[in-house]
Protein backbone atom coordinates (compact mmCIF):
# COMPACT_ATOMS: atom_id res chain seq x y z
CA UNK A 1 0.00 0.00 0.00
CA UNK A 2 2.92 2.75 1.17
CA UNK A 3 4.48 1.58 -1.82
CA UNK A 4 2.00 1.96 -4.38
CA UNK A 5 1.02 5.61 -2.60
CA UNK A 6 4.84 6.49 -3.27
CA UNK A 7 4.73 5.11 -6.54
CA UNK A 8 1.75 7.50 -7.58
CA UNK A 9 3.29 10.84 -5.75
CA UNK A 10 6.50 10.00 -7.69
CA UNK A 11 4.44 10.13 -11.26
CA UNK A 12 2.68 12.82 -10.46
CA UNK A 13 5.84 14.98 -9.09
CA UNK A 14 7.73 14.02 -12.19
CA UNK A 15 4.57 15.13 -14.35
CA UNK A 16 3.92 17.93 -12.79
CA UNK A 17 8.16 18.76 -13.05
CA UNK A 18 7.98 18.34 -16.19
CA UNK A 19 4.86 20.39 -17.19
CA UNK A 20 5.26 23.26 -15.65
CA UNK A 21 9.13 23.33 -17.08
CA UNK A 22 7.78 22.92 -20.72
CA UNK A 23 5.07 25.46 -19.98
CA UNK A 24 7.27 27.97 -18.26
CA UNK A 25 9.93 27.32 -20.65
CA UNK A 26 6.94 28.31 -23.54
CA UNK A 27 6.17 31.32 -22.29
CA UNK A 28 9.55 32.72 -22.03
CA UNK A 29 10.50 31.81 -25.16
CA UNK A 30 7.27 33.47 -26.45
CA UNK A 31 8.26 36.41 -24.28
CA UNK A 32 11.54 37.20 -26.15
CA UNK A 33 10.36 36.55 -29.22
CA UNK A 34 8.49 39.83 -28.64
CA UNK A 35 11.63 41.66 -27.86
CA UNK A 36 9.54 44.06 -25.23
CA UNK A 37 11.86 44.72 -22.57
CA UNK A 38 8.49 45.15 -20.35
CA UNK A 39 7.12 42.20 -21.38
CA UNK A 40 10.42 39.97 -20.66
CA UNK A 41 11.05 41.53 -17.30
CA UNK A 42 7.04 40.67 -16.13
CA UNK A 43 6.94 37.37 -17.48
CA UNK A 44 10.48 36.56 -15.91
CA UNK A 45 9.11 37.89 -13.00
CA UNK A 46 5.96 35.67 -13.11
CA UNK A 47 7.91 32.73 -14.04
CA UNK A 48 10.23 32.90 -11.14
CA UNK A 49 6.78 32.42 -8.57
CA UNK A 50 5.67 30.12 -10.68
CA UNK A 51 8.92 27.81 -10.34
CA UNK A 52 8.90 28.60 -7.19
CA UNK A 53 5.46 27.13 -6.12
CA UNK A 54 5.30 24.20 -8.44
CA UNK A 55 9.06 23.36 -9.70
CA UNK A 56 10.67 23.63 -6.45
CA UNK A 57 7.69 21.61 -4.80
CA UNK A 58 8.34 19.04 -7.24
CA UNK A 59 11.78 19.00 -7.18
CA UNK A 60 11.32 18.38 -3.18
CA UNK A 61 8.95 15.20 -3.44
CA UNK A 62 11.31 13.20 -6.29
CA UNK A 63 13.64 12.71 -4.33
CA UNK A 64 11.98 11.73 -1.24
CA UNK A 65 9.06 9.16 -3.27
CA UNK A 66 11.66 7.59 -4.90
Amino acid sequence: MLAEFLLLAHVIGATLLFGTGAGIAFFMAMAHRTQAPELIAHVAGTVVIADTIFTATAVILQPVTG
